[in-house]
């Protein structure tokens, strides 16, 4: 792979990242009901899941998902359903992670941390969109020659990286505005507003067609 085809990747990849889709909408979410610190744990798990999506879309599986109605069919409503739920979820939700700083030691156990990086693997690995966008984008900027399983590594990892450095940028725009939240009704709203983003984008998600473009 060629530098300047790394770079056009790179801006790619910066817009893609930072374009606010359902893992920016959990980064913040998570931001406000558990703490900055503690969100990150969710884009981490929506990292591993980029990981794991890529490979799906090397393996081929990618080319499956848009000529077989029936597997995009499957995989769209189990996205769909999976947003509709974290947006039930976040709308029911009272938590405030900014109104008292002081933790009791049940909210770092071990189970929440893996629900969190669960909640950011699962929005990943159940949007068809991935799997057919690094299916489409990731053949242009391969070398012909040049052993795939390198080019594969530097690719995802490069969009890995630039995934979590937008959820940390937009999990510390919230933190900033920490003081907005310190009134249980700006609380009840942001839940609100939030969890019926995600249940749009749930919606959204079964207008999503087998091919792109």
């Amino acid at each position: 792979m060629t530098w300047s085809n790394w770079l056009v990747f790179c801006g790619v990849s910066l817009f893609m990242a930072f374009t606010p889709g359902p893992a920016v909408l959990l980064a913040v979410s998570n931001s406000v009901s558990v703490g900055a610190r503690r969100a990150m744990w969710g884009s981490l798990g929506n990292a591993v899941g980029v990981f794991l999506v890529s490979a799906v879309a090397m393996a081929g599986l990618g080319v499956l998902l848009s000529t077989s109605a029936t597997a995009f069919m499957v995989l769209k409503l189990a996205g769909a359903a999976y947003l509709v739920y974290l947006g039930i979820r976040q709308w029911r939700s009272g938590t405030n992670a900014f109104a008292d700083t002081r933790r009791s030691p049940d909210e770092s156990a071990p189970p929440a941390t893996l629900r969190l990086f669960g909640h950011g693997l699962t929005v990943a690995l159940t949007n068809p969109k991935s799997i057919l966008f690094f299916s489409a984008l990731f053949p242009q900027f391969l070398t012909q020659g040049a052993p795939v399983a390198e080019q594969f590594f530097v690719l995802t990892a490069t969009f890995a990286v630039f995934t979590v450095l937008s959820h940390a940028f937009y999990v510390l725009l919230a933190r900033g505005m920490k003081h907005s939240f310190s009134d249980r009704r700006r609380v009840r709203l942001f839940n609100r507003v939030s969890g019926t983003a995600f249940v749009l984008l749930g919606l959204g998600m079964l207008r999503l067609r087998n091919r792109l473009g």
